[in-house]
């Protein structure tokens, strides 16, 4: 069984000032998938995943992430205390309208091209090309000479791969004359776009929720720790990566002696084998 440990430090800033959330709220959730991990956020009671997964590590040994909630509304993300995603909040999570939206008083012209090659209409398909077989008959084979057409019936050669077919005949593809380029919608203010600057604040800290999306089991998660101390979310970090160097030795030594193992059933099997061939 796989276990992966993984240990969630949240460090507030010891700057921020908890203000209570009168319009709307963010909830950061760390998720700790083994193919990738994601944040969520929670504002008016709709959740919002972060816009690009961070990955995660995927061996068996412990690991730390860190979040760090900054009263600019920045993030940062650390994995082992090396910084794997930092932003704005509102740039990585879908948590507020967009700042612009398509116009919606304008669409894309009836007569716009946006196709980028056409077939080419002067490439005419060659005369007699449909006629054309994938197969032909081998014209290096000879019927044998021992061949006995009422015994064996009627000999026919062996089919070979026609070097004349090319397959299905299409026109060569040209660069459309007629192509204006890709569309693009033009965009207007979003009337509906508020900015907030209190999208990190809590409520309160009292309560951390972790979502987990998993497709193997065996992974356990603890060691949690919400503080606004950088140092103090440092130093435990460390404290708990000190002992991944031992983490690893162990699980070389037992890969080392499942090898050894399979390599002395192997040989085993092979001694068996050949007694019983004596």
């Amino acid at each position: 069984m796989v276990t992966l440990s993984c240990t969630l430090l949240v460090l507030i800033n010891r700057t921020m000032t908890v203000i209570p959330c009168t319009t709307s709220c963010l909830v950061l959730i760390f998720a700790v998938p083994l193919e990738g991990l994601t944040l969520s956020s929670t504002e008016k009671e709709k959740n919002h995943l972060i816009k690009e997964d961070i990955p995660t590590e995927t061996d068996t040994v412990t690991h730390v992430y860190t979040l760090i909630l900054n009263p600019d509304n920045t993030f940062a993300v650390l994995t082992d205390n090396k910084e794997s995603r930092a932003g704005n909040i509102e740039d990585h999570f879908a948590v507020l309208e967009p700042k612009e939206i398509p116009d919606p008083a304008i669409s894309k012209p009836s007569d716009w091209v946006d196709e980028t090659h056409i077939d080419d209409p002067e490439d005419i398909k060659p005369d007699g090309y449909d006629d054309l077989k994938p197969e032909i008959e081998d014209p290096d084979a000879a019927k044998p000479s021992d061949w006995d057409d009422e015994l064996d019936g009627e000999w026919e050669a062996p089919k070979v791969p026609n070097p004349a077919y090319k397959g299905p005949w299409r026109p060569k593809r040209i660069p459309n004359p007629a192509y204006k380029g890709e569309w693009v919608h033009p965009k207007i203010a979003n009337p509906k776009y508020e900015s907030d600057a209190n999208l990190y604040a809590f409520d309160s800290f009292k309560y951390l929720g972790i979502e987990i999306w998993q497709v193997k089991s065996g992974s356990v998660f603890g060691n949690f720790l919400v503080t606004d101390d950088a140092d103090l979310a440092k130093k435990e970090a460390d404290a708990i990566l000190a002992r991944v160097q031992g983490e690893r030795d162990g699980e070389a030594a037992a890969e080392e002696a499942a090898r050894q193992k399979e390599a002395e059933e192997a040989k085993a099997a092979e001694e068996d084998d050949q007694k019983e061939d004596l």
